[in-house]
């Protein structure tokens, strides 16, 4: 196949690309430029897409004897995911900004324009697995479960995954890659990982978002509507937070208090006890299904609401309002904004983004 490898700077990103060449495929890589800013360095494992990244990836394509371009992306980037981060959080919820990215850019754009120049598909270092079905081609998770990203990767519909390719995916471990990274002779062999926003390089999302859309005082309330002190922005806090609430009325049992709720309208921010951040229902319009969807209108499947949280038993009921699922047990801070990834064993069966969520305790219990 003609492969478009999407090399990010990083390990996992190179030896994916590696694979491809060895497998025989004509494989050019290229790095996207996401800021028209782009830092010059990277800081630990903070950030990416820096100059520094570009220039690892260039390094490793040079060493595989590949073609290698990069490609600006930025001003995609930028309304896809940054200015859509920005409103999410405007609107008291809580986004995911790698599923944006995945959806919008890396299996979108990056995807069209690959086909557009007569590519076959996008390879990246993601690890997960394709599976062909009596369906159809189906996604499921990787061999390594500690390294498994088949949940940031349930925004893809059935079209993408025909042209995406996943070498790491049946890989054991993390260590392997890096192993192979080092006898390939590869310099990223060693090359941290990239955790947090990597917009925000520097893990500070409340003051970035302060700059973007200033701040204005209000209410921090409890579940009764009793004031319990104040806040410089809605937009700064986030369901499940307990650091930095500034409370100046302590709770009656003297517990700590979490983030219930976001009101953006009334600029108010609802804490409770912790106990209250179990959920008992999900709900959400935007959903796709990752391959062929559900053959009922009601099934049992286990739902994931982060990247790496635990898997729960659900019933999932499909109408055409979208999707709504009850777990077998509560859930635990669920946010709207967030993205629930059905599966069904390792297969991943499809997402919505949660719109609703139902607590599992009355409100005065």
């Amino acid at each position: 196949m003609r492969i478009l490898a999407a090399m990010s700077g990083g390990v996992d990103s190179a030896v994916a690309a590696a694979r491809a060449v060895e497998a025989g495929h004509d494989v050019v890589g290229v790095h996207l430029a996401l800021s028209r800013a782009g830092g010059t360095l990277r800081t630990g494992s903070r950030g990416c897409c820096t100059i520094e990244d570009a220039m690892d990836a260039r390094r490793a394509a040079d060493r595989l004897g590949i073609p290698f371009y990069v490609w600006d992306f930025s001003e995609r980037f930028r309304d896809d995911v940054i200015d859509d981060f920005i409103s999410e959080y405007q609107a008291g919820r809580t986004p995911n900004p790698c599923m944006r990215c995945n959806e919008k850019i890396k299996f979108a754009a990056l995807l069209e324009r690959a086909i557009e120049l007569g590519f076959d598909a996008v390879c990246t270092g993601h690890y997960a697995t394709l599976v062909e079905g009596e369906s159809g081609l189906e996604l499921h998770r990787a061999s390594d479960n500690a390294k498994d990203q088949s949940y940031v990767l349930g925004v893809l519909n059935a079209e993408q995954l025909a042209h995406t390719y996943f070498p790491l995916g049946t890989t054991p471990s993390k260590a392997v890659v890096r192993a192979e990274a080092a006898e390939r002779g590869l310099t990223v062999a060693q090359k941290p990982d990239s955790h947090d926003i990597c917009f925000i390089p520097d893990g500070d999302t409340r003051g970035w978002l302060a700059e973007k859309v200033g701040t204005a005082t209000g209410d921090i309330v409890d579940r009764s509507g009793a004031v319990v002190g104040s806040h410089e922005g809605a937009h700064g806090f986030t369901v499940g937070q307990r650091r930095g609430l500034k409370l100046g009325v302590p709770a009656p049992d003297g517990k700590p208090r979490f983030v219930l709720e976001v009101r953006p309208v009334s600029n108010t921010v609802v804490v409770g006890p912790k106990e209250a951040l179990a959920i008992g229902e999900i709900s959400g319009a935007r959903f796709s299904w990752a391959g062929a969807g559900p053959a009922d209108a009601e099934f049992l499947c286990h739902v994931q609401i982060r990247a790496h949280a635990e898997p729960v038993p659900a019933t999932a009921f499909v109408t055409a309002d979208g999707v709504r699922v009850v777990p077998e047990q509560p859930l635990d801070g669920v946010a709207p904004g967030q993205t629930a990834v059905l599966y069904i064993g390792t297969r991943v069966l499809g997402q919505f983004t949660i719109d609703t969520t139902v607590s599992a305790v009355p409100v005065g219990v």
